[in-house]
């Protein structure tokens, strides 16, 4: 994982401290007791629960230290003190593809919170970097695998 500032709402930031905390009080316990049960079922070197125990427990000490590394670089955006007049985090921008005529209202939001089909995107994505910054009714130009699309900045909202 990157150790880039990461930009979430205090609701997603909440529900990354509750995911840890889960993670630390229930799942990191029941993996110890899994390596327990069976370490008690004899020979270690032929016992594949053991095995697929251990592992189960690495992958979830892995997981517990990326959230933990997420959440020291999490940055909570007060919707309050966002400005309007550009499009930043946690602005909801509506846009119109120039080629296509076509316009959509999309939420500018960290990587974490980025989905697509409840119109949320990341500032870190091809159309969320191409529209940072940019103002009411101005033409953003985003590289796309298909070529660059053109989307005229309609209006910022929160």
């Amino acid at each position: 994982m990157s150790e880039s500032t990461m930009y979430v709402t205090k609701e997603t930031f909440e529900k990354m401290r509750g995911e840890l905390q889960k993670m630390k009080s229930v799942e990191r316990p029941a993996a110890s007791r899994a390596i327990a049960e069976a370490r008690e079922k004899g020979d270690l070197k032929e016992n594949a629960e053991y095995d697929a125990a251990k592992e189960a427990q690495g992958m979830l000490e892995a997981k517990i230290k990326q959230l933990e590394g997420a959440i020291a670089n999490a940055k909570i955006v007060d919707t309050s003190d966002i400005d309007t007049s550009k499009v930043t985090i946690l602005t909801k921008v509506t846009i119109t593809n120039i080629a296509t005529k076509k316009t959509v209202t999309y939420q500018i939001v960290g990587e974490k919170e980025a989905d697509l089909k409840a119109g949320k995107i990341s500032a870190g994505s091809p159309i969320g970097k191409g529209l940072m910054g940019k103002t009411i009714g101005e033409v953003a130009e985003v590289q796309a695998p298909t070529g660059i699309i053109k989307f005229k900045i309609e209006d910022i909202t929160i």
